[in-house]
């Protein structure tokens, strides 16, 4: 079966929201000014916790994962909006749309499976710590290889106008011209593998529960101040993805697949950090020892 036309493998064109032109502007600002925070932020966080050896825990060491995480998943998409939004002609180089294609639902899936919670408080070597991280990463790409070779392998007919602002598997489906319920249906299953029957939900479900046992209000506030801050991030990063991928399809909700879309992968990894830092007092206060030596 052919992958693609002669003409599509020059490009994709992207749309995104290329009908409201009056949009571009507010969102190159927001763009720009999100990526910006998020490399600085990141970076901050993974130096912050690799030069201070009171944070070498399990804990940090996988909040370092996330971060990083975080810095691939935007490098591998903002700057590519940036350009485009600039441009008239929208267009993404073939390799460049594969790339994005195969990055995205890498990165995504590894980051479902890093955000499992650890017993934090259980004595763990170094060794199982890096068992649990790489087998994250190894899961995360191996579901992509697969999801995007499916996907590259559906004929495109010469279609390249890709409604989105990156190359994403729903959005690349869209332009196959035969049947996709087979990949829609292995893309549902691959979705709620990953994002509602992890042990991530299911393990959150419980430390909520313990916590609410807690008889004083003070060790309970002590203990959500702890979690809390992962909670959050949990909260956010399941939700928007839950509903970008296990929606049933259906063109009113075209435009606000995009923005749920834009929101997990570029404002999610910009709000990470600050939460991270503003609700851990670690994290805290490590910033301020670390300034205090550069003084």
């Amino acid at each position: 079966m052919n992958r693609l036309n002669e003409g599509v493998s020059q490009g994709f064109v992207l749309l995104a929201f290329s009908d409201r032109p009056w949009l571009e502007l507010p969102l190159f600002v927001v763009f720009l000014v999100s990526y910006i925070l998020t490399i600085l932020g990141n970076l901050a966080i993974i130096l912050v916790l690799r030069l201070d050896f009171k944070l070498h825990t399990p804990m940090y060491f996988f909040l370092t994962n996330l971060s990083l995480l975080d810095l691939c998943y935007t490098t591998s998409a903002v700057p590519q909006m940036l350009v485009n939004i600039c441009s008239i002609r929208k267009v993404i180089r073939y390799g460049g749309c594969v790339a994005q294609l195969f990055i995205f639902p890498a990165l995504g899936s590894t980051e479902c499976l890093l955000l499992a919670p650890v017993h934090y408080l259980v004595i763990m070597h170094q060794r199982r710590c890096l068992q649990l991280a790489a087998a994250s990463w190894i899961r995360g790409f191996s579901n992509s290889v697969w999801q995007s070779t499916l996907t590259l392998q559906m004929p495109l007919c010469g279609h390249k106008e890709v409604d989105h602002f990156f190359c994403e598997v729903p959005a690349l489906l869209k332009l196959s011209c035969v049947e996709t319920t087979a990949n829609e249906a292995e893309l549902f299953f691959i979705s709620v593998l990953f994002l509602l029957i992890p042990l991530t939900l299911i393990s959150y479900a419980f430390i909520v529960q313990a916590v609410l046992r807690i008889q004083s209000a003070e060790g309970r506030q002590k203990v959500f101040g702890t979690c809390g801050s992962r909670l959050i991030v949990v909260s956010l990063f399941y939700g928007t993805a839950i509903y970008m991928y296990l929606q049933p399809p259906s063109p009113a909700s075209k435009d606000r697949g995009k923005v749920v879309s834009l929101f997990y992968g570029i404002i999610m990894p910009m709000l990470n950090p600050l939460i991270y830092t503003l609700r851990n007092k670690d994290v805290k206060g490590a910033f301020k020892r670390l300034i205090l030596q550069e003084i």
